[in-house]
């Protein structure tokens, strides 16, 4: 284990205890890279600054959910950011018409592997295996509902197809992702 992984799990300890210090710690171990999966998603530098202060302000108030015996801390801390940013997404989604008449192919360029995709190599190496194990439909919508942020209404009126095959696909996709990835 890296020294930064180590600083990090001990930091989560004392964030978890109710140490104030052990934010500060952990935001200099990791907004960069939160930052990056943040912008990934929503765009827009700006944004991702604002939404990254948020990410910190649900890591103090949920600190003592996080449970080592569940996931790495930066595994959590990046789920956290991601759903912030994606939530962002769809709110604004929501209130903007969405213009697009069809859903894009997901080009495998688009899935490399960085710090702005996922935060764990290895995360994204199991992934992107995983995922290409899946038929076209179920990768295309899990990546855009997971990934990009569109509900599952949304990728059923972009892909024209009823609802209900929409959330089939989705919950077809992950349980295949579910049983590559060993639960």
């Amino acid at each position: 284990m890296t020294q930064a992984r180590q600083q990090l799990d001990t930091e989560m300890a004392l964030l978890s205890s109710g140490d104030r210090s052990a934010l500060s710690a952990i935001y200099e171990l990791t907004s960069a890279k939160l930052f990056g999966t943040i912008l990934r998603i929503v765009r827009s530098r700006e944004r991702a600054e604002d939404l990254l202060q948020d990410v910190y302000v649900r890591v103090w108030r949920k600190a003592s959910t996080f449970d080592p015996a569940k996931g790495k801390p930066m595994t959590w801390l990046c789920t956290i950011a991601r759903n912030i940013a994606l939530n962002d997404v769809r709110r604004a989604r929501r209130s903007a018409e969405i213009a697009s008449d069809v859903l894009p192919e997901i080009e495998d360029e688009d899935l490399q592997p960085s710090d702005e995709w996922l935060c764990d190599k290895q995360d994204f190496i199991a992934l992107k295996h995983c995922l290409e194990t899946l038929s076209s439909d179920h990768r295309r919508s899990i990546v855009m509902a997971y990934f990009e942020g569109y509900t599952h209404s949304e990728l059923a009126d972009e892909t024209d197809v009823p609802l209900g095959t929409m959330k089939s696909w989705i919950r077809r996709g992950l349980a295949g992702l579910r049983g590559c990835l060993g639960g």
